[in-house]
Protein backbone atom coordinates (compact mmCIF):
# COMPACT_ATOMS: atom_id res chain seq x y z
CA UNK A 1 0.00 0.00 0.00
CA UNK A 2 2.63 2.50 1.17
CA UNK A 3 4.29 1.81 -2.15
CA UNK A 4 1.39 2.42 -4.10
CA UNK A 5 0.64 5.50 -2.36
CA UNK A 6 4.16 6.92 -2.92
CA UNK A 7 4.18 6.28 -6.90
CA UNK A 8 0.48 7.87 -7.02
CA UNK A 9 1.78 10.93 -5.37
CA UNK A 10 5.34 10.63 -7.83
CA UNK A 11 3.17 10.94 -10.43
CA UNK A 12 0.78 14.15 -8.88
CA UNK A 13 4.12 16.01 -8.26
CA UNK A 14 5.86 15.71 -11.76
CA UNK A 15 2.48 16.43 -13.37
CA UNK A 16 1.22 12.84 -14.67
CA UNK A 17 -1.91 13.42 -12.30
CA UNK A 18 -4.08 16.51 -12.19
CA UNK A 19 -4.88 16.88 -8.00
CA UNK A 20 -8.71 15.58 -8.57
CA UNK A 21 -6.88 12.35 -9.92
CA UNK A 22 -4.59 12.35 -6.89
CA UNK A 23 -7.54 12.75 -4.47
CA UNK A 24 -9.82 9.76 -6.41
CA UNK A 25 -6.96 7.13 -7.13
CA UNK A 26 -6.03 7.09 -3.39
CA UNK A 27 -9.68 6.83 -2.97
CA UNK A 28 -10.04 3.88 -5.28
CA UNK A 29 -6.85 2.40 -3.73
CA UNK A 30 -8.17 2.50 -0.33
CA UNK A 31 -11.14 0.87 -1.22
CA UNK A 32 -8.77 -2.65 -2.63
CA UNK A 33 -8.79 -1.31 -6.25
CA UNK A 34 -5.94 -1.95 -7.90
CA UNK A 35 -3.77 1.03 -8.73
CA UNK A 36 -3.40 0.89 -12.61
CA UNK A 37 -7.54 0.49 -12.45
CA UNK A 38 -7.43 3.21 -10.35
CA UNK A 39 -5.55 5.34 -12.59
CA UNK A 40 -7.08 4.76 -15.52
CA UNK A 41 -10.65 4.85 -13.73
CA UNK A 42 -9.75 8.30 -13.12
CA UNK A 43 -7.96 9.85 -15.97
CA UNK A 44 -11.31 8.62 -18.06
CA UNK A 45 -13.74 9.80 -15.68
CA UNK A 46 -11.84 13.33 -16.13
CA UNK A 47 -13.72 15.80 -17.94
CA UNK A 48 -11.50 16.61 -20.27
CA UNK A 49 -10.69 20.75 -21.19
CA UNK A 50 -11.55 22.05 -24.50
CA UNK A 51 -8.81 24.42 -26.19
CA UNK A 52 -11.02 27.86 -26.28
CA UNK A 53 -9.43 30.77 -29.06
CA UNK A 54 -8.48 33.86 -26.75
CA UNK A 55 -10.41 37.41 -28.65
CA UNK A 56 -7.30 38.93 -28.87
CA UNK A 57 -3.01 38.11 -29.98
CA UNK A 58 0.20 39.44 -28.53
CA UNK A 59 1.14 42.85 -30.06
CA UNK A 60 3.59 43.86 -27.60
CA UNK A 61 6.75 42.52 -25.48
CA UNK A 62 5.81 44.32 -22.40
CA UNK A 63 8.80 42.99 -20.22
CA UNK A 64 10.57 40.31 -18.72
CA UNK A 65 11.53 40.32 -15.16
CA UNK A 66 15.06 39.17 -14.22
CA UNK A 67 15.97 38.06 -10.37
CA UNK A 68 20.23 38.05 -10.35
CA UNK A 69 22.77 38.14 -7.50
CA UNK A 70 24.47 41.67 -8.48
CA UNK A 71 21.60 43.68 -10.27
CA UNK A 72 24.28 46.51 -11.22
CA UNK A 73 26.73 44.22 -12.64
CA UNK A 74 23.99 42.48 -14.94
CA UNK A 75 22.58 45.83 -16.03
CA UNK A 76 26.37 47.19 -17.00
CA UNK A 77 26.54 43.64 -18.66
CA UNK A 78 23.49 43.73 -20.68
CA UNK A 79 23.82 47.54 -21.83
CA UNK A 80 26.99 47.04 -22.92
CA UNK A 81 26.86 43.80 -24.84
CA UNK A 82 23.61 44.57 -26.19
CA UNK A 83 23.62 47.72 -26.61
CA UNK A 84 20.24 48.22 -24.34
CA UNK A 85 19.52 51.53 -22.40
CA UNK A 86 19.52 52.04 -18.78
CA UNK A 87 15.43 53.92 -18.07
CA UNK A 88 15.45 53.69 -14.43
CA UNK A 89 17.30 52.74 -11.61
CA UNK A 90 15.79 52.55 -8.11
CA UNK A 91 19.10 51.43 -6.77
CA UNK A 92 18.21 47.89 -6.64
CA UNK A 93 16.96 47.38 -9.80
CA UNK A 94 16.91 48.74 -13.29
CA UNK A 95 13.88 49.23 -16.02
CA UNK A 96 16.16 48.49 -19.23
CA UNK A 97 14.54 49.08 -23.04
CA UNK A 98 15.72 46.68 -25.26
CA UNK A 99 15.70 49.11 -27.72
CA UNK A 100 11.94 49.50 -28.59
CA UNK A 101 11.22 46.41 -29.01
CA UNK A 102 9.76 45.51 -25.02
CA UNK A 103 11.52 46.43 -21.76
CA UNK A 104 13.33 44.03 -18.99
CA UNK A 105 13.63 44.48 -15.54
CA UNK A 106 16.93 43.55 -13.79
CA UNK A 107 16.73 43.34 -9.88
CA UNK A 108 18.25 42.24 -7.12
CA UNK A 109 17.08 38.45 -6.29
CA UNK A 110 14.09 38.73 -3.92
CA UNK A 111 14.36 36.86 -0.75
CA UNK A 112 11.94 34.17 1.16
CA UNK A 113 9.44 33.14 -0.96
CA UNK A 114 10.35 35.18 -3.98
CA UNK A 115 9.13 38.48 -1.88
CA UNK A 116 11.43 41.83 -1.22
CA UNK A 117 12.33 41.90 2.10
CA UNK A 118 10.20 43.79 3.52
CA UNK A 119 7.47 42.36 2.69
CA UNK A 120 8.14 39.24 4.17
CA UNK A 121 8.62 40.77 7.36
CA UNK A 122 5.46 42.55 7.02
CA UNK A 123 3.51 39.27 6.16
CA UNK A 124 1.97 37.72 9.26
CA UNK A 125 3.50 34.29 10.39
CA UNK A 126 1.56 31.44 9.53
CA UNK A 127 2.57 29.09 12.75
CA UNK A 128 1.11 32.16 14.72
CA UNK A 129 -1.72 33.03 13.05
CA UNK A 130 -3.21 29.17 12.35
CA UNK A 131 -3.43 30.01 8.59
CA UNK A 132 -2.47 27.44 6.08
CA UNK A 133 -0.61 28.54 3.33
CA UNK A 134 -1.77 27.65 -0.26
CA UNK A 135 0.79 24.96 -1.74
CA UNK A 136 2.54 25.76 -4.59
CA UNK A 137 2.08 23.20 -7.99
CA UNK A 138 5.25 21.74 -8.61
CA UNK A 139 7.22 23.65 -11.67
CA UNK A 140 7.73 21.26 -14.62
CA UNK A 141 8.75 23.64 -17.12
CA UNK A 142 11.48 26.13 -17.26
CA UNK A 143 12.71 28.67 -20.03
CA UNK A 144 16.28 27.56 -20.41
CA UNK A 145 17.09 30.46 -22.75
CA UNK A 146 16.48 33.25 -24.74
CA UNK A 147 17.65 34.08 -28.23
CA UNK A 148 18.35 37.77 -29.16
CA UNK A 149 18.61 39.11 -32.82
CA UNK A 150 20.84 41.37 -33.51
CA UNK A 151 21.99 43.66 -36.44
CA UNK A 152 24.00 44.20 -38.41
CA UNK A 153 25.32 40.68 -38.19
CA UNK A 154 29.29 39.50 -38.90
CA UNK A 155 30.31 35.93 -37.65
CA UNK A 156 33.47 36.71 -36.92
CA UNK A 157 33.05 40.19 -35.46
CA UNK A 158 30.02 39.03 -33.10
CA UNK A 159 32.44 36.00 -31.89
CA UNK A 160 35.86 38.66 -31.50
CA UNK A 161 33.84 40.77 -29.36
CA UNK A 162 32.15 37.86 -26.88
CA UNK A 163 35.71 36.80 -26.99
CA UNK A 164 36.94 40.26 -25.77
CA UNK A 165 34.63 40.09 -23.13
CA UNK A 166 35.83 36.93 -21.60
CA UNK A 167 33.00 35.07 -22.92
CA UNK A 168 33.38 31.61 -24.07
CA UNK A 169 30.92 31.87 -27.15
CA UNK A 170 29.38 27.97 -29.01
CA UNK A 171 28.12 27.85 -32.09
CA UNK A 172 24.84 26.99 -32.45
CA UNK A 173 23.02 26.54 -36.19
CA UNK A 174 20.19 24.83 -34.98
CA UNK A 175 21.31 21.90 -37.23
CA UNK A 176 22.14 23.83 -40.10
CA UNK A 177 25.12 23.04 -40.77
CA UNK A 178 28.15 24.90 -40.40
CA UNK A 179 27.95 28.46 -39.29
CA UNK A 180 29.70 29.98 -41.97
CA UNK A 181 26.79 28.26 -44.92
CA UNK A 182 24.08 28.30 -42.65
CA UNK A 183 20.90 30.54 -42.62
CA UNK A 184 20.54 30.82 -39.01
CA UNK A 185 23.52 31.49 -37.13
CA UNK A 186 23.91 32.28 -33.33
CA UNK A 187 26.27 31.59 -30.21
CA UNK A 188 25.43 30.90 -27.12
CA UNK A 189 27.45 32.33 -23.86
CA UNK A 190 26.70 32.63 -20.21
CA UNK A 191 25.83 36.53 -18.43
CA UNK A 192 27.41 36.69 -14.94
CA UNK A 193 24.18 34.71 -13.47
CA UNK A 194 25.01 31.86 -15.61
CA UNK A 195 21.85 32.45 -17.79
CA UNK A 196 22.52 31.22 -21.26
CA UNK A 197 22.15 33.91 -23.64
CA UNK A 198 21.72 32.93 -26.97
CA UNK A 199 22.80 35.84 -30.23
CA UNK A 200 21.56 34.70 -33.47
CA UNK A 201 21.39 36.82 -36.49
CA UNK A 202 17.35 36.64 -36.75
CA UNK A 203 15.62 40.13 -37.30
CA UNK A 204 11.89 40.92 -37.73
CA UNK A 205 11.98 41.67 -41.37
CA UNK A 206 14.51 38.29 -41.86
CA UNK A 207 14.54 35.14 -39.77
CA UNK A 208 14.12 31.86 -40.33
CA UNK A 209 11.59 29.30 -38.61
CA UNK A 210 12.44 26.46 -40.54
Amino acid sequence: METVIARLLSDFETGKLTRRQLVKSLALVAMGIPVASAVAESVVTTPAITPIAAPWKTVWLDHISFQCADYKRSVDFYTNLMGWQVLHDTGNQATVDINGIGGIIIRNRRQGRGEPPAATAARPDSAATGAAQPSRPPVTAVIDHISWGIDPWDTETVRGELLKRGLTPREDTGGGGPIATSKFKSFHVKDPDGWDLQISNQTKENHDLG
